[in-house]
C-alpha cells in the first residue's frame, strides 16, 4: 500500500510547474505555384532549442526575438519538407510577427512555398522539436483545396499527404478523436482535477459484500457531471457563442484543483458532484482553447468539435478504468484514508495553488 502511495506522490510532484503541451500550428493555402501560409511556434518551445532569452531574466523581449529571427527561420525550415511528386519544394519565410494564443506568445512565420512541379498529391515531412520534446505535436491545416484537411503530426507520425480531394470524413474524425485523447492524457491540470474527484470513490461503504456497486455509483455520478458540463462549454466556446479570457480560464482551472484537493481532505463521504459540474464548465473552456488555437477550417469545425469531444471522453474513460482497480484495492487498508488521502489532498491543493499563482502572474 505504501508503494502505491509513494508512486502516486512521486508521479505528481515534478509536475507543479507544468505548462500546456507543446504544439505548433501550420496553416497552408494552395496557390498557382505552391502554397502560402503561416507557421505559429511558441516562444517557450523555441527557448530551449535556440536560446531566445539572452540576458537570462526569464523574459523574452521584442529586441531579443528580433535579433534571432534568422536563426528561428533557419531552425524551423530545416525541420519542414514539402514535396510535390518526388520533387522538393522551396520554402521561404517572410518578416516574422508575434501572436498571442491562449497559452502565451508565438512567433508567426509567413511562408511562401514554391514547387517546380506543383501537382497533387503533396507530402509533408515534419520534425520540429521532436528531438527535444517527445510530447510536441504539429497541427497542420490545409485550406482551399477541396474539403478542409487537418493533420496532427507526432514523433511516431511525421508524415502527411495532402490532396485536392481531401481525406474522408472518417479520417478527419479519427484524427481529431486522437487529438482529444492525447490532450486529456497529457493535460495535467485536467488529470489532477479528475484524480482528486476519484480518490474518495466508494469510501463511505467498505463492506466488500456490496461489490463494486457503491464505488461505480460514485464514479458514474462524478464522470457524468464533469462530462456534461465540459461538453456544454466546449461546444459554446468552439462555436464562438460564449468567450472568456484565456488567463481567467486557466487560472480558474488551477483553482478548481485547489478546491478539489481541499474537499478531498475535509469532506469525502459523498461524491463531489457539484464540484465536478461547476468546474467542469470551466474545463470545457480550456478544451475549447485547444481547438481555437488550431484555427480549424470552418467547413470542418462541427465534425472536428464532435470528434475532439469524443476523444476527450474516451481518454477520460481509459483513465477511470485504469485508476479504479487500484483505488478499490487501496481503500481496503486503513492507511489509505488516514495517511494517503490527507497527503494526496495536500499535494494536489499545493500544486493547484502553485499553478494558480503562476497563471495569475503570467
Amino acid at each position: 500500500m505504501r508503494i502505491f502511495a509513494l508512486a502516486l506522490l512521486l508521479l505528481l510532484a515534478p509536475q507543479a510547474l507544468a505548462h500546456k503541451p507543446s504544439d505548433s500550428y501550420l496553416q497552408l493555402t494552395p496557390t498557382a505555384h505552391g502554397f502560402a501560409g503561416e507557421w505559429r511556434i511558441a516562444l517557450r518551445d523555441l527557448e530551449p532549442a535556440i536560446g531566445l532569452d539572452r540576458d537570462g531574466d526569464r523574459k523574452i523581449t521584442w529586441g531579443e526575438l528580433r535579433s534571432r529571427h534568422a536563426e528561428i527561420a533557419s531552425y524551423a525550415i530545416s525541420r519542414l519538407a514539402i514535396i510535390s511528386r518526388d520533387s522538393p519544394c522551396d520554402v521561404h519565410t517572410g518578416p516574422q510577427l508575434v501572436d498571442d494564443l491562449s497559452d502565451g506568445a508565438y512567433t508567426v512565420l509567413p511562408l511562401v512555398v514554391t514547387c517546380e512541379r506543383n501537382v497533387a498529391p503533396w507530402s509533408i515531412d515534419y520534425s520540429l522539436l521532436f528531438d527535444i520534446d517527445a510530447t510536441h505535436r504539429g497541427l497542420i491545416a490545409l485550406h482551399g483545396a477541396g474539403a478542409p484537411q487537418t493533420f496532427v503530426l507526432s514523433p511516431q507520425n511525421t508524415h502527411a499527404t495532402l490532396s485536392v480531394d481531401g481525406p474522408s470524413p472518417g479520417r478527419q474524425f479519427i484524427t481529431m478523436a486522437r487529438e482529444g485523447i492525447w490532450h486529456i492524457w497529457i493535460g495535467l491540470d485536467h488529470l489532477l482535477f479528475l484524480l482528486a474527484l476519484l480518490l474518495p470513490a466508494g469510501l463511505r461503504s467498505r463492506d466488500e459484500s456490496t461489490g463494486w456497486a457503491p464505488m461505480l455509483k460514485d464514479v458514474v455520478t462524478l464522470v457524468t457531471a464533469f462530462t456534461v458540463a465540459h461538453s456544454i462549454t466546449l461546444s459554446l466556446a468552439a462555436l464562438k457563442i460564449v468567450s472568456l479570457p484565456p488567463r481567467l480560464i486557466e487560472t480558474t482551472i488551477a483553482l478548481s484543483i485547489v478546491v478539489a484537493g481541499l474537499r478531498l481532505r475535509y469532506a469525502i463521504t459523498r461524491p463531489a458532484t457539484w464540484i465536478a459540474f461547476s468546474f467542469g464548465l470551466i474545463h470545457g473552456f480550456g478544451f475549447a482553447n485547444v481547438l481555437a488555437d488550431m484555427q480549424l477550417p470552418s467547413g470542418s469545425l462541427a465534425l472536428s468539435l464532435f470528434a475532439f469531444n469524443i476523444g476527450v471522453e474516451l481518454g477520460q474513460c481509459a483513465i477511470v478504468l485504469l485508476t479504479l482497480p487500484m483505488i478499490r484495492y487501496a481503500r481496503r487498508h486503513v492507511f489509505y484514508e488516514r495517511t494517503f488521502m490527507p497527503a494526496a489532498a495536500l499535494l494536489i491543493a499545493t500544486i493547484g495553488l502553485a499553478w494558480s499563482v503562476e497563471r495569475v502572474v503570467g
